[in-house]
């Protein structure tokens, strides 16, 4: 029954969306009326209004809904969602203020000469548009209304003006900051989660291990990364737009002419075109470079972005007089305030105050804010005299906003009808049955999403079907794709779908703007060569997943909350570069850890001595340890070839034995309640049923070669040789740094150290003679000194002695003063060894640390360097198959 009512689920959504009944009513009200349904038919079929959901009742699932909307979006660290007005705010107030016309006319008068170049302009403006606002409708509509009679007015072929303009109008799906990708990143973030969930139940199936290691769970992704994910593949398909633009122009100069400038190029027409594009360009350098440096979060950008576009209409759309640009020249004095203060002062308020210091950049600071604050409030007021431009930008954007959150809220609550009655199992089964692995269930999501593209906009496709697919894609460990690369991979998916025929909403937007003379047959035809290019990146992107995993990871390691270098999803990658560096320079590595190994040591206390010896000796050892890892792990790759195969067909039977228990233990359960003599022939039929079910267990588990076990078992050895290596050259490189940097840290206490002599001896006729409490605390000082300090263990300890002889009422004063000699015989013993270290050990010391710091030592950096970053954003950007180890 549970199939029935899904089927009515669908049918009723479908029906409501096929009759124009406004999406954010038609998603939560088909889930309510199916609920209500089941639980009205279940109440009187069956007895109870439980018994035709899958599991839970009625309540809990018409609850589900607002209660996972509010779980998730309430939460402080989930607060992507913020953005999404700001940057809508920041779309509608640049069209407004005819921002767009201004840049395609000047991009036109620049590049017109050029064969094709008015498409050119079309693009570029389309892609600063899809950088400002993220909204096809809105970006389709602007491009149509102002580029497509220019076009047609230079003859330009009807099918390339309208496929360059309806392309062009889809770039802001996939280019930042972009509102689909916002959303995406937030669906996915959950499906992470839910994807983690899902590949340690598997791994514990496949392995029998409870837990399972770190290095092979699911990372997550958040909008910031998602931008900038997403922002390589964007500006490759721009490039790819205007090639082919250009080409094109080339072979069919009738179709794309050139359009010369019949104005001169003097210094009024590049001053108009500097005014005209540096404003938007450096309002998307802020935005998007303020997220992409760390230095703003994404709702902070948005921001960014709705008081820049603010400051832009203040002086566009206002009348041109001698103070047009003041709020404009205000806020870049404010910026250039703002920076000279953070380039040049502590800006830290606290500190300055605890601890003193110049409150100027602080007075700087303030200044700048108020000057900003001034500059937002003049072109506020102008934006609102002018034709109440303010007001009506604000009421768009609450509209948008609106319905953007009331289709999340509709769409959470049909996500969880859809789980009340098992859809969400239907196609995880689905999918894991289908014969190919991950890259058939993948190329199966995405065309599904394609055709929900004639029919759904952005929005419904990533919160209803993203949450459904997602955690079963991600989940899967032969692919082990990243969050981000699926993201990426959906918007351009749902961007091609937006100009397919004959659904495609672009094409919708675009024929209502379009002159008559514009037949809708030529629109069709015009966008047929932009969804090849466009299904082209995607075959690129998916091909090459570096294109969007590279700068995440790139930026996320040169960032100053870049992950630590002994990370365990890093170490693999790691390992690789330190491999790549000894080949390089293993002469000289091994030459400063051959002549460190020749170190006099002896000077040192016994124990300081052994462990430095040791770390030379494990330095050695780790370097050579680097051939064990490398045959170790060729040997494992030779055998996979072999093994994967069998593997594959093993873990699919054993996958649908595991099915068959599920279905066992629910029958076993169903039984255990019948108890009365009227349920006697059900019982019976449940005892049948489950024999048939063992049955075919058995004969799917006689379909599992014999040779399974010891090929499982000779794999296993394999791979456990590989850790162990692995194992070992990281405590090996481990154990050759720690003990070097120890013997440093006590080396630059050495002034430190020697500062205390005369507090120490001087304490001589206190501790014999003096008063008890004051000697106790005499004491108790100078030790805390002596504990703080690097090495000085033994002289601390002495003191400590000494100190709880004179404790009240145990006062032992004889005690006191042997521990105390103890003390400053300690001391002293351990000045002479450090005097003779810090001459004779230390440069060598320091020359080895320097020597085997950026390879056999990088896992106790304290951060990566540049150089290992690069390599790891480079190494971690692929992704690994880790089938081998479920």
């Amino acid at each position: 029954m549970e199939l029935l009512f899904l089927f009515i689920l669908i049918v009723i959504m479908a029906s409501a969306l096929a009759s124009g009944f406004p999406v954010a009513f038609a998603l939560p009200g088909s889930a309510i009326i199916t609920i209500v349904l089941a639980a009205s038919s279940g109440y009187f079929f069956a007895g109870s209004p439980d018994a035709y959901f899958h599991s839970g009742g009625p309540s809990q699932w018409l609850t589900a809904g607002v209660t996972n909307l509010r779980g998730v979006y309430w939460e402080v660290e989930r607060d992507t969602l913020i953005a999404i007005p700001l940057f809508i705010f920041m779309g509608i107030m640049l069209q407004r203020s005819k921002i767009a016309e201004d840049l395609l006319v000047t991009m036109a008068r620049l590049f017109g000469p050029v064969p094709g170049g008015l498409g050119i302009s079309v693009v570029f403006v389309g892609a600063l548009l899809a950088a400002t606002t993220g909204i096809v409708g809105a970006t389709v509509v602007a491009m149509g209304m102002i580029s497509l009679p220019a076009m047609l007015r230079n003859n330009y072929s009807q099918s390339l003006a309208t496929g360059t303009i309806a392309a062009s109008g889809t770039l802001g799906q996939i280019i930042p900051p972009s509102i689909v990708l916002i959303i995406l990143a937030d669906q996915l973030a959950s499906a992470s989660d839910q994807a983690s969930t899902a590949r340690k139940a598997l791994y514990k199936e496949a392995t029998g291990e409870l837990s399972m290691p770190s290095v092979f769970d699911v990372a997550s992704t958040s909008a910031g990364e998602m931008f900038l994910g997403a922002f390589v593949p964007g500006i490759v398909l721009v490039l790819v737009y205007m090639i082919f633009i250009l080409i094109y122009a080339i072979l069919r100069p009738k179709s794309a002419p050139a359009v010369p400038y019949e104005g001169a190029r003097d210094m009024a027409f590049w001053v108009n075109v500097t005014l005209t594009l540096v404003p938007p360009l450096a309002l998307i350098f802020l935005v998007l470079g303020s997220i992409i440096t760390g230095v703003a979060t994404v709702n902070q950008a948005g921001a960014i972005g709705a008081a820049g576009a603010i400051i832009m209409a203040g002086y566009r759309i206002t009348e041109q007089n001698k103070l047009t640009y003041y709020p404009a020249l205000l806020t870049f004095l404010a910026l250039g305030m703002i920076v000279f203060a953070l380039s040049r002062y502590n800006m830290n308020i606290k500190a300055i105050l605890v601890v003193g210091g110049d409150m100027t950049g602080i007075v700087i600071g303030v200044t700048a804010v108020i000057f900003l604050i001034i500059a937002l409030v003049w072109s506020g007021i102008r934006v609102l005299k002018v034709d109440n431009t303010l007001h009506e930008v604000m009421t768009e954007t609450a509209k948008t906003t609106s319905l953007v959150f009331i289709i999340l809220l509709g769409a959470a609550m049909l996500t969880a009808a859809f789980r009340a009655f098992g859809g969400e199992e239907l196609v995880r089964d689905f999918l894991n049955s289908l014969p190919g692995g991950f890259w058939t269930q993948f190329i199966i999501v995405m065309g599904v999403i394609f055709v929900l593209g004639f029919f759904l906009d952005f929005i419904e496709i990533a919160v209803v079907v993203v949450p459904i697919v997602a955690p079963i894609l991600l989940a899967d460990p032969e692919a082990n794709i990243t969050a981000v690369w699926l993201g990426v991979m959906i918007g351009l998916n749902i961007q091609t779908s937006f100009l397919t025929p004959p659904f495609g909403f672009a094409l919708f937007y675009l024929r209502g703007v379009a002159p008559a003379i514009v037949k809708t047959v030529q629109i069709y035809k015009g966008v047929i060569s932009f969804i090849g290019l466009q299904l082209l990146a995607l075959a690129i992107v998916g091909y090459y997943p570096q294109l969007v995993n590279y700068l995440p990871n790139r930026m996320s390691f040169l960032s100053e909350t870049s992950p630590p270098p002994r990370n365990p999803q890093l170490q693999q990658c790691l390992e690789e570069y330190v491999l790549e560096q000894v080949l390089i320079n293993g002469d000289a590595i091994n030459g400063a850890i051959s002549k460190a190994q020749t170190l006099d040591v002896s000077v040192l206390p016994k124990s300081m001595a052994s462990d430095l010896s040791g770390a030379f000796e494990s330095a050695d050892k780790a370097v050579n340890l680097l051939d064990e890892v490398t045959a170790t792990e060729a040997a494992v790759q030779a055998a996979s070839d072999e093994y994967r195969p069998i593997m594959r067909i093993v873990r699919n039977l054993e996958k649908d034995m595991r099915k068959l228990d599920v279905k066992i233990e629910d029958l076993q359960n169903s039984a255990r309640f019948m108890n009365e003599e009227s349920d006697a022939p059900r019982r019976e039929r449940i005892k049948e049923r489950i024999a048939e079910l063992e049955a075919q267990k058995d004969v799917i588990a006689a379909d599992i070669p014999e040779s399974w076990d010891a090929t499982h078992t000779t794999f296993a050895t394999l791979t456990k040789a590989e850790d162990s290596a692995r194992n070992q050259y990281r405590r090996a490189a481990d154990d050759a740094v720690e003990p070097a940097i120890e013997f440093l840290a006590v080396m630059d206490a050495n002034a430190e150290f020697a500062a205390l002599e005369d507090e120490l001896k001087g304490l001589s006729d206190t501790v014999a003679n003096g008063a008890r409490a004051d000697a106790e605390a005499a004491i108790d000082e100078i030790g805390k000194s002596f504990a703080k300090i690097a090495g000085s263990r033994d002289v601390a300890s002495a003191l400590s002695q000494s100190r709880r002889a004179l404790r009240d009422g145990k006062e032992d004063r004889a005690k006191a003063v042997s521990e105390y000699a103890k003390a400053v015989s300690a001391y002293e013993e351990q000045m002479r060894w450090r005097v003779a270290a810090e001459k004779d050990l230390r440069p060598g010391v320091e020359a080895y640390i320097a020597a085997i710091s950026e390879n056999v030592g990088a896992r106790q950096q304290p951060r990566f360097s540049r150089d290992q970053a690069l390599f790891l954003a480079k190494c971690n950007s692929v992704h690994r198959d880790l089938s081998l180890n479920f």
